[in-house]
This record gives structure tokens, C-alpha cells and sequence, in this order.
């Protein structure tokens, strides 16, 4: 299990050799260090790297509609619309934590869920992996926040998502789990 609680992907084995490997920064929220690489050409480089946890974003369909959350991010100081999304917990898979974050955010169950897709996220800085979950059969429950969320909840109808998803502010999450499941004929 994490230290954190939180899942933690593995890393490769390296195609480069790496020299040295420091973590110089860790808070609750994400670790930050380098990697002292021998590239191909026998020169070393320090690659940076900042690690997050494992996260989940959900794509949740009830009624010919998509369920969006709206939500201030301070670190772009920007409101967003954006897809329900959340850390996946040590030890749960991307389903999983896709249910309980819908749950937690949204006020829905999901009675049935797919993976759509997992990924290496801005593989030139991050060490950090997201799942991609369909969400389908909702039935209301009742909404848990965490005591950091501030987010109201929105239906934005299947014939206008992919439309929303690309209206700034965006985010990456949001426009890949869209464009995901449209690629999919899901939508």
C-alpha cells in the first residue's frame, strides 16, 4: 500500500540508464524531484518530474445527457465545467474509484461502468496516470463532498458536449474524456 493511501503507478524499467534519482519535495498533494539520465550519446541530463496520484475521470450519461460538475480551480484561477474526476485510492481500480467519486460528487450511482481508457498524462513533466470511465444507469444518491469541494452539478445534453468541452476555460481531462467516448460511439 502507498504511504499516502493513494494509488501509485510503476514506473518502466529504464531504456536510458539512470545515474541518480532524488526526490528534493513532497507535500500532501504531490512529490517533485529528478532523474539523472546517461542519454544515447553518453551525456547526463537531470529530467524533472513532478508525481501525482493515480486519478479517474468519469464520463457519466443519464437521459440523453452528460453530467457535468462546475467548479473554481484555484491553481488556474478559473471556473470550470468539467467532467467528475478524482484520485483513485490505493489498491481500487479505475472503476471502482470512478463509482465512488461519481457518488461522493455527483449525488449518482452507476450501475454500470467501463473503462474506456488509461494513459501516461504530459509524459514530458508528470509521473501521473488517468483512467477514463464510462458511467451508465445512474440512480440518485445522496451527494458527499469532501471538505475541499465546492462544485454544483450540471446536465449537459449528449448533442452539446463535445461543444462544451472545447469552450474555455477547459481542461484536458474533460476534452479527452468527451472526445474518448465520442471515438466510441458512446455519445
Amino acid at each position: 500500500m502507498s504511504k499516502d493511501g493513494r494509488r501509485h503507478e510503476s514506473l518502466s524499467v529504464p531504456e536510458w540508464s539512470v545515474r541518480e534519482s532524488v526526490t528534493e519535495y513532497e507535500t500532501g498533494w504531490y512529490t517533485g524531484g529528478y532523474d539523472r539520465v546517461e542519454q544515447p550519446d553518453g551525456s547526463t541530463k537531470k529530467y524533472y518530474w513532478a508525481e501525482l496520484a493515480t486519478a479517474v475521470v468519469i464520463v457519466a450519461i443519464a437521459d440523453d445527457s452528460i453530467i457535468f460538475v462546475e467548479q473554481y480551480r484555484p491553481t488556474v484561477r478559473e471556473t470550470h465545467l468539467e467532467l467528475p474526476a478524482g484520485v483513485v485510492e490505493a489498491n481500487e481500480s479505475f472503476t471502482n474509484a470512478g463509482k465512488r467519486e461519481l457518488r461522493e460528487e455527483t449525488g449518482f450511482d452507476a450501475n454500470n461502468l467501463l473503462l474506456l481508457q488509461d494513459l501516461w498524462c504530459s509524459t514530458g513533466v508528470l509521473r501521473h496516470r488517468r483512467g477514463f470511465v464510462l458511467a451508465t444507469d445512474l440512480e440518485p444518491v445522496e451527494q458527499a463532498l469532501d471538505d475541499n469541494e465546492f462544485l454544483s452539478v450540471h446536465s449537459v445534453p449528449v448533442a452539446d458536449a463535445i461543444e462544451i468541452a472545447r469552450t474555455e476555460p477547459t481542461n484536458d481531462a474533460t476534452l479527452e474524456g468527451i472526445l474518448l467516448a465520442s471515438e466510441e460511439d458512446l455519445l
